[in-house]
């Protein structure tokens, strides 16, 4: 009997990867480790209405909470009641932040759901620098940072745990030896330029993302989310049918032998397996590399999906394209010529 339980589980894994994916709880744990007790970093940070918060005015007098979510996260909306409670009973000892994380949002979206919500705490519109800061894998993610000024705890539910970690975080003391960090936030590279950059894919090949290996063919990077077409098929279809159609539109130009494409996977509520399901349900041919820290997201300033980056033989960023361009065919083909021609 176990046999066949076991088999039929192989074969929903391979069907309907949704059932096997990483959990929420899994992303957090996965965030966690490298970041729970260390010292938290100094931030300064910008809420919607203009105001600023310095993190690290907080280390040493009161415990921070920070959330992270998104509007079109379901188990953010689902746990917003919580995130609101806690804000009301937060008391001087404990300062409460959301941080909305900016991927596929808007501050429009933002102030909408804080209006028809009735959300009172602050509020952050992420630009990708506060979640690599705290190794952003999932929504909701919880952080807590202890009046100690480390991090106490980094969890996806609001449960037993989350409570305990708040109020342990309220009493722990400040450690003489205790040094609050600061995190290197910044990424200073241009990104409208490409330099010596390399890029591990799924099949462990190399993709480098520089003139000499280019050999004079232009580069399209192709930023996706493997969850997009499934996630957002109901609350926001527009969004799903242009990762669908670009999708769709990459694999007919991806054969381009003229042309070279790498596509890049948020990490963002996804893993390996879940770019290998994607991989696999969409014939996609095109290495695929899983940008799970979010480094190449930020290092190309793309917050939002699909997102297409045109890169030239020099590896100079020539056109940014959201969603499906029909001009796109003849622009690669014009590119493809005037490189050839150059060489």
């Amino acid at each position: 009997m176990r046999i066949v339980v076991l088999f039929l589980l192989i074969l929903l894994c391979g069907f309907q990867t949704s059932l096997c994916a990483e959990t929420g709880d899994q992303h957090a744990q996965a965030a966690a480790r490298g970041l729970v007790g260390t010292a938290a970093p100094k931030l300064v940070l910008k809420t919607v209405d203009g105001q600023t918060i310095d993190l690290a005015s907080y280390y040493g007098k009161k415990a921070v909470y920070l959330e992270f979510w998104a509007t079109w996260c379901v188990p953010c909306r689902e746990q917003m009641p919580h995130l609101k409670e806690v804000y009301q009973h937060a008391g001087p000892d404990l300062a409460v932040i959301a941080v909305d994380v900016g991927f596929d949002d808007t501050e429009a979206d933002v102030l909408k759901y804080r209006q028809a919500m009735g959300l009172k705490m602050p509020i952050v519109f992420d630009d990708g620098s506060i979640g690599k800061a705290f190794h952003l894998r999932v929504t909701p993610q919880h952080v807590v940072i202890g009046r100690d000024g480390r991090v106490l705890f980094v969890g996806h539910e609001a449960n037993a745990k989350l409570a305990a970690a708040l109020l342990a975080a309220r009493t722990s003391t400040a450690s003489s030896s205790a040094t609050i960090a600061a995190s290197d936030v910044s990424d200073h590279d241009d990104p409208e330029h490409v330099a010596n950059l390399t890029v591990p894919t799924l099949s462990g090949e190399p993709f480098h993302l520089d003139a000499h290996h280019g050999n004079g063919h232009p580069t399209v990077l192709v930023f996706l989310s493997p969850w997009c077409e499934t996630y957002f098929a109901e609350s926001r279809p527009a969004l799903a049918a242009s990762c669908k159609a670009v999708r769709e539109q990459v694999a007919t130009l991806s054969s381009d032998s003229q042309v070279r494409w790498l596509g890049i996977a948020s990490g963002l509520w996804a893993g390996k397996d879940d770019l290998l399901a994607y991989q696999r349900e969409h014939h996609v041919t095109m290495p695929l590399a899983l940008d799970a820290s979010g480094t190449l997201f930020r290092r190309f300033c793309v917050m939002h999906v699909p997102t297409l980056l045109i890169i030239d033989a020099q590896g100079h960023v020539v056109r940014r394209i959201e969603g499906v361009d029909p001009q796109l065919p003849d622009e690669l083909k014009a590119l493809a010529a005037n490189q050839s021609a150059a060489r």
